[in-house]
């Protein structure tokens, strides 16, 4: 079957317009401007309130089943990241998240599920850059995914969660904020 040039351009602009529809936004943090004191960790020389901070989205693209969000900071001194908060199978009809979800889930939809952080433990772990280290980039990311669950439980590392969401993604929304300790 031959797609015609007009018929293949309206495609490839149907994907650019859905693609830019999908937003990730907060009310908490604005884009690439700095985190607060509020989502600073509390541990590791940090001293911060460790909350992570209020979200909400819009656009999924289409047959989107289920929903997980990343917090990760490709800046850290690791020469692999830091992986800051991992969510996942969080409901299709889910449209946010209020702050300060705790490392229990509470305030997350039923049937959601936080895994292991680079911190090792579950739960939202906040920015903790090493002091003096020039600004750090945290990557807010909620995946639109084609499956109703990833097969994965609270003790799945970052990598096989990151593959799953990989393999799984409809598409992505990103928010970007900074942080650095003086």
């Amino acid at each position: 079957m031959r797609i015609g040039l007009t018929a293949l351009l309206a495609l490839a602009l149907s994907n650019i317009c859905s693609a830019e529809s999908f937003t990730l936004t907060s009310p908490d943090i604005k884009p690439d401007q700095a985190l607060s004191k509020q989502q600073e960790f509390n541990g590791f020389g940090c001293n911060g309130a460790n909350q992570s901070p209020a979200l909400q989205w819009s656009g999924l693209p289409e047959g989107t089943k289920s929903l997980a969000l990343t917090v990760y900071d490709p800046d850290a001194p690791t020469g692999s990241g830091w992986w800051h908060w991992l969510v996942f199978n969080l409901p299709a009809d889910t449209k946010s998240l209020p702050a300060n979800i705790d490392s229990s889930g509470k305030g997350l939809p039923n049937g959601a599920t936080q895994s292991r952080t680079d911190f090792g433990a579950t739960g939202f772990g906040g920015a903790c850059p090493p002091s003096g280290d020039k600004p750090h980039h945290y990557q807010f990311t909620l995946y639109a995914l084609k499956t109703n669950k990833l097969e994965l439980n609270a003790d799945a590392m970052p990598a096989m969660v990151g593959y799953m969401l990989h393999m799984n993604s409809l598409g992505t929304a990103q928010l970007t904020a900074t942080y650095q300790r003086k």
